[in-house]
């Protein structure tokens, strides 16, 4: 009993955890390496990635230094902080326009992305405020609460415009409350209107004339009429009109339309790396092959092999969080580690989903595959709270 008590008390790092996070991290650089260099022989982006992947794996051993109790007690303070930044992110002249969204705060050097820090700041904020007792979680008020908790970071992150890192938060949330106890009727209805306002938007947009439609920024309207195949053309539009919104489509299907290629092209062992011809022709549009489209890359260059590696160690890091979560000993680790898997699933599922055309294009990134300071930081950080929920286990 001693000795089963010893070695329990020397496990104190999920070390498969670490290995799944490492091999994707040195996946991220090889292929950075490989998408952005092949032509751009001074392109650097590996090197910022690698020094995100330093200071992300910093930050996450900093986190693991305090109990994740303590930390709960700032995340009340914290889920403001965030509230605050992402109104200022909307503020001409603070926030920085790019590509039609004002996401991100211009540093020189670096940029930070509000949205991205806000998803750990909601998990800690909900998994605190959801881990009271079950009897409470029955009451209308309290589920209200949480759910207004969810609506006002999702609301300003979509106001950016962000969609996809706005609807990332719906079903963590949605998640959370059932893992904590929150009424399975209440979920019900609330899975139910959302569905219902899903479909009255699509049916809105395929299918409902121009003036009747509800105002949707140009980008969100075109990814949904190329993932859904539509016409952009109206049924009333003229010969020109016609040609023009063909030139249209196929501009705004190209990106998706190469990346399947590229995913199709690689076969079983892929063409090498650095030696596929989607990425290094151009093909695979360069501004978006090393964050967006990493997958692609991957998929082309090393097969179908490289792409069930990917798949595997996305396995382990998300089946290792749900083992995190089962042996959490009480409500607030549990809510924690559920919250973090929510979040990276979505990612995982999502990005890679529209690499192969079942979701539409979103803009999420692929996490620590894909090129990006904001979303490095925040996957390590969220692999920090998997990792300090396991370290502190057996202390309560």
């Amino acid at each position: 009993m001693f000795e089963a008590h010893l070695n329990e008390r020397q496990v104190r790092v999920d070390w498969l955890l670490l290995g799944a996070l490492l091999g994707l991290m040195l996946l991220g650089l090889a292929f950075i390496y490989s998408a952005s260099t092949v032509n751009d022989p001074q392109s650097r982006l590996y090197l910022k990635q690698g020094l995100c992947y330093l200071l992300g794996l910093g930050a996450a051993v900093v986190l693991c230094l305090c109990d994740y109790h303590l930390l709960a007690r700032w995340s009340l303070v914290a889920y403001w902080i965030m509230i605050l930044l992402l109104l200022a992110v909307l503020i001409p002249g603070l926030g920085t326009m790019r590509g039609g969204a004002r996401r991100w705060f211009d540093f020189g050097l670096l940029q930070f992305q509000p949205s991205e820090f806000a998803k750990l700041a909601f998990i800690f904020m909900q998994a605190n405020f959801l881990s009271r007792p079950v009897e409470e979680l029955r009451r209308l008020g309290v589920f209200l609460k949480a759910l207004g908790l969810t609506l006002l970071p999702f609301l300003l992150i979509l106001k950016e415009p962000d969609l996809g890192s706005a609807l990332v938060l719906l079903p963590i949330s949605l998640v959370m409350m059932f893992v904590a106890g929150v009424p399975v009727r209440f979920l019900r209805r609330l899975v139910g209107g959302f569905a219902l306002l899903v479909a009255l938007l699509l049916v809105d947009i395929l299918f409902a004339p121009p003036d009747w439609q509800i105002r949707l920024e140009d980008y969100q309207k075109h990814r949904l009429l190329v993932y859904f195949g539509k016409d952009f053309a109206p049924p009333n539009a003229t010969t020109a009109e016609r040609q023009r919104a063909r030139y249209l489509q196929r501009q705004k299907s190209y990106n998706v339309e190469q990346a399947l290629i590229s995913v199709g092209s690689g076969g079983w062992t892929g063409t090498g790396w650095r030696q596929g011809t989607q990425n290094a022709l151009g093909y695979l549009p360069r501004g978006v092959a090393h964050n967006d489209f990493i997958f692609s890359v991957i998929a082309e260059e090393k097969g179908f092999l490289g792409s069930v590696t990917v798949l595997t160690l996305y396995t382990v890091v998300l089946f290792s969080g749900i083992k995190i979560a089962g042996q959490a000993r009480d409500r607030l680790g549990k809510l924690l580690a559920v919250g973090v898997v929510a979040l990276l699933f979505s990612h995982v599922f999502i990005n890679i989903g529209m690499n192969i055309r079942l979701m539409p294009v979103t803009g999420i990134p692929l996490p620590l595959l894909s090129y990006g300071g904001s979303s490095v930081l925040c996957s390590l950080i969220a692999a920090g709270i998997l990792q300090n929920v396991y370290l502190y286990r057996r202390s309560y």
